[in-house]
């Protein structure tokens, strides 16, 4: 009798992905809950699964359309060590970030990722881009164009954002070692635009610049983000500080469009960080936009009002994306 071959859970057809052993690699959209404007939300959809580790979630908000709508992937920050899909930093509401989404006539996805002690790095690039590879594979379920997908995060999520912009897999060897095999398989990871609030570019030059870091809840020693993020010091892994930095992919292949917004003030993340990704984009024949807002530290504190960068973040991602 000839036996059948093994499937490939990555293949599997979806009525087959929510039963049986071993786990599915990613659970097929549930039918989202329709508000009264229409808007179609469907939360915490399982878009990865790794052993050992808690499975990877996304929600989706979509603004009522006839037809397919491009999404904007938003991505939290927290030094890698905290944050939450479902809010944006306490200086941003969310009702801001998500109106003003949604009345571009943009999707929303807010995903969550595996935090630095949880994982080291590329784990949380590996996430990201399993995130984008479930939105474009499910497109079609989720009223998504699956061919106009951006990114925009803030601090730790502007770094993945913009990591998520620049790592191709087919640009060397490094870089598709950095796509991950979590989640959906055999789609593209590629987004047509980056937005960075306040991000890491260049890990090895943060070396010079000692992290200003409250003491933990407890009153313990916070962990130092770099060093849990890359699961040893910049200085004990210096090759893995330079693959966790955007800039060292600026110039492996043309860019999608990016803006990126920094306060000059920021004790956190220096206002050079945002610089040196600019010029690096720029030499690289790339379309990029640096705004900085003048005085304004970490998380846009002290900055007067957030409202207009908000508005223009999301109007730079809708033009771009042809909403």
């Amino acid at each position: 009798m000839t036996q059948s071959p093994p499937i490939d859970p990555a293949v599997r057809p979806p009525s087959e992905l929510d039963s049986g052993w071993p786990p599915p690699p990613y659970r097929t959209p549930a039918p989202p809950l329709v508000g009264q404007d229409g808007t179609r939300h469907f939360d915490g959809l399982t878009y990865a699964t790794t052993p050992g580790y808690r499975p990877c979630l996304l929600d989706v908000h979509v603004p009522a359309s006839e037809q397919p709508v491009p999404a904007v992937v938003w991505i939290h920050g927290g030094g890698w060590l905290e944050g939450d899909r479902r809010y944006p930093p306490p200086t941003v509401p969310v009702e801001l970030l998500h109106g003003t989404v949604l009345g571009a006539g943009l999707a929303l996805v807010g995903i969550d990722y595996r935090h630095g002690l949880e994982a080291p790095f590329p784990a949380q690039l590996h996430d990201t881009k399993a995130a984008i590879r479930y939105v474009r594979h499910f497109a079609a379920e989720l009223g998504i164009d699956k061919d106009r997908i951006a990114v925009m995060g803030e601090s730790a999520g502007g770094h993945l954002a913009a990591l998520a912009g620049l790592v191709r897999p087919d640009a060397t060897q490094d870089t598709a070692a950095l796509e991950g095999d979590v989640g959906v398989r055999g789609q593209d990871s590629a987004v047509q635009a980056v937005v960075a609030w306040y991000a890491a570019s260049d890990i090895v030059a943060l070396l010079a610049h000692p992290l200003p870091m409250p003491p933990a809840p407890d009153g313990s020693a916070y962990p130092d983000p770099f060093s849990a993020l890359l699961g040893g010091t910049p200085e004990q892994l210096p090759e893995l500080a330079r693959a966790a930095s955007p800039v060292t992919y600026a110039g492996s292949a043309t860019p999608p469009p990016f803006l990126l917004i920094h306060g000059t003030a920021d004790r956190l993340l220096p206002y050079s960080q945002s610089e040196s990704l600019a010029e690096a984009l720029r030499d690289a024949g790339g379309d990029v936009t640096l705004r900085p807002v003048e005085g304004a530290d970490h998380i846009f504190l002290g900055a007067p009002d957030v409202t207009p960068i908000v508005t223009e973040s999301v109007g730079f991602l809708a033009r771009r994306l042809g909403a």
